[in-house]
């Protein structure tokens, strides 16, 4: 006969409180490290971190820079700080402001996308499938050959870590 171990009230409050107890010195072993990333320049982030495909809001500082990048003119500077992302490749900042039809998410190089091929059903022959079927993020233009859909060869090129390229530009170090 198997004897059943039974766990008392007090042995898993136990064991939850030390569960807790760890996570918490764990996020607070973390906290210096996240404040002291934050703390320096993109440049100097990237040269440490290599290459990151995480996302990160361009600091003020890089504003003329992005501003220069992408012929942004008089655009205000908070609007270039919430459309503009900044993120590591090789050691190098590169920056992509979020446009119209500018993605600045990682490519969508499927063929078979499942709102496309639904549109064509509903709008067979269509010889455009909107932005808001395919997602911005498409690197194809997209037609209904009757209920089918068909991408189009792609004008865009993808990088190798799968952003639209043509996004994306590098900032030069000083």
């Amino acid at each position: 006969m198997v004897k059943q171990r039974m766990r008392s009230p007090e042995g898993e409050r136990w064991r939850v409180g030390r569960l807790l107890g760890t996570t918490v010195t764990v996020l607070l072993l973390l906290a210096p490290t996240q404040r002291a990333w934050a703390q320096i320049s993109p440049d100097e982030y990237c040269r440490q971190i290599g290459t990151d495909d995480a996302l990160r809001a361009v600091p003020r500082a890089l504003v003329p820079t992005v501003v220069r990048l992408f012929d942004l003119g008089a655009m205000p500077v908070k609007q270039v700080e919430h459309s503009t992302y900044f993120r590591c490749a090789d050691r190098h900042i590169l920056v992509c402001t979020v446009g119209a039809n500018l993605a600045c998410v990682k490519a969508e190089t499927r063929r078979d996308l499942p709102g496309v091929e639904a549109w064509c059903v509903e709008h067979a022959g269509s010889q455009n499938v909107p932005a808001y079927v395919t997602g911005h993020a498409t690197i194809y233009q997209w037609r209904c050959d009757g209920p089918r859909p068909v991408a189009s060869p792609s004008a865009l090129r993808v990088d190798q870590r799968g952003f639209i390229a043509q996004n994306w530009k590098r900032v030069d170090s000083k």
